[in-house]
């Protein structure tokens, strides 16, 4: 008695099984090139928008990373090991109802330095406001700075002209300057000529024996303004008469020991002064943070802003395709009449579109990428490429065929093959 099979499956199964499927993907993509040879330069035109859009996207991101690593670079070159303590606040009650300033001290220096490991340049910061005369009865509103040698290490400063002063100056309190570049110029001509001039303040006259600038132009941002003139800190006491502090530099060994060191300072001086006073640390590293944040924010938004051109681009490979399937829909009706499923053309037109997009998608990128990149070989300047601007332009044009190529395609495979048979 012979049996049947139930496992094999039969030649009616076959058959229902290649209906459903009746075309390889190999011959979707066949057609879609035949389209495209069919009808180049409208093809080429509808491309043209996401070649833009694409080079668009690589590039904002270039300009953007470019941007971020120029303004990193220039904020790190104030020394990225700095701590600035500041005085924020709170007073000291004294006799007759008086209450004056809790301001930082020397001491409070030295405490640290005896406490905290790892310091290697500290300075302290004395400020003084005064007009000074140049000779010939000309006077300048000047800001005074008393620091200590070390200073121009932990600011990171650069001597243009001279010399800064050194230990033996500070221990002998000699009456010398080191002015900022700008003013030097604006009373001198020059750098190198203000070097040896006499500048008096409150009568007492001041050999000025370098002139220096900040690494980059903080634009008014920092302690040092264009008519700053640095001198030792035991020779601006005499001025001030006062051994308070405004502020306070140190200099650690290694980046990885800013923080812990910050929150010991902090936890020093405050033990030093009255519990209601407020003394604030600054780090390098939370400005960096920062920065970079708004940097990251500024590309994103600037990338989705260019995003916008693939979006308009996208509605035009839309309307592109509308009319390539009006225009082919007596070719939908035979290829319908010969067996084709709606599935097959939607998959037709769905390739063709995202063959069009991604064909943009590629040029673009490859624009967007070459420019970059000649202009690294053929000058100086070190422009970071992010391979993340490319995958997000290539990702985001088939995206774009797949979304605005989904309605012209389902348009295609909707249409009924006898009304398509009679279309003229």
């Amino acid at each position: 008695m012979a049996t049947t099979n139930l496992s094999k499956p039969t030649s009616f199964d076959r058959t229902l099984a290649s209906a459903r499927s009746t075309m390889m993907f190999s011959e979707v993509v066949r057609l879609a090139v035949d389209s495209f040879r069919a009808s180049k330069t409208r093809f080429m035109l509808t491309m043209l928008g996401m070649v833009i859009g694409s080079a668009s996207v690589i590039l904002v991101a270039t300009l953007g990373s470019t941007g971020k690593q120029y303004a990193l670079d220039q904020l790190n070159s104030m020394g990225p090991n700095k701590i600035e303590l500041q005085y924020g606040g709170g007073t000291v009650s004294g006799p007759d109802n008086t209450s004056t300033p809790d301001y930082m001290t020397l001491d409070d220096l030295n405490a640290v330095k005896d406490q905290v490991a790892g310091i290697v340049a500290s300075s302290p910061m004395l400020e003084f406001h005064d007009n000074v005369s140049i000779g010939g009865g000309v006077t300048k509103a000047t800001t005074l700075l008393g620091i200590s040698p070390q200073y121009r290490i932990v600011r990171n400063l650069v001597v243009v002209a001279g010399r800064f002063f050194d230990d033996q100056d500070d221990a002998a309190h000699e009456k010398v300057a080191v002015i900022v570049e700008p003013f030097a110029q604006e009373l001198y001509g020059s750098s190198h000529a203000a070097v040896g001039r006499t500048i008096s303040v409150k009568g007492i006259p001041f050999v000025i024996i370098g002139v220096f600038k900040e690494a980059f132009n903080t634009y008014g941002q920092s302690e040092i303004s264009d008519h700053t003139m640095l001198v030792p800190y035991p020779v601006l006491r005499y001025f001030t008469g006062t051994n308070t502090l405004k502020e306070i530099f140190f200099t650690m060994r290694d980046s990885s020991m800013v923080v812990p060191a910050k929150d010991r300072i902090l936890e020093i001086i405050r033990s030093r002064h009255y519990a209601g006073s407020v003394y604030n640390a600054q780090l390098l590293t939370e400005i960096l943070s920062n920065a970079a944040k708004i940097a990251d924010m500024l590309t994103i938004v600037l990338t989705l802003g260019a995003g916008i051109t693939l979006i308009v681009s996208g509605v035009g490979i839309m309307n592109s395709m509308l009319a390539n399937v009006q225009s082919r829909i007596k070719e939908i009706g035979i290829r319908k009449a010969l067996g084709a499923t709606s599935r097959e053309i939607r998959m037709q037109f769905l390739t063709e579109a995202v063959f069009l997009s991604l064909s943009g998608g590629v040029i673009g990128t490859l624009l967007g990428l070459a420019i970059p990149l000649t202009l690294g070989l053929l000058t100086p300047f070190k422009i970071p490429i992010s391979p993340w601007s490319a995958v997000a332009a290539l990702t985001t044009s088939v995206m774009v065929g797949v979304l605005f190529g989904t309605l012209p395609a389902n348009r295609a495979a909707r249409l009924d093959p006898v009304q398509t048979l009679k279309y003229e």
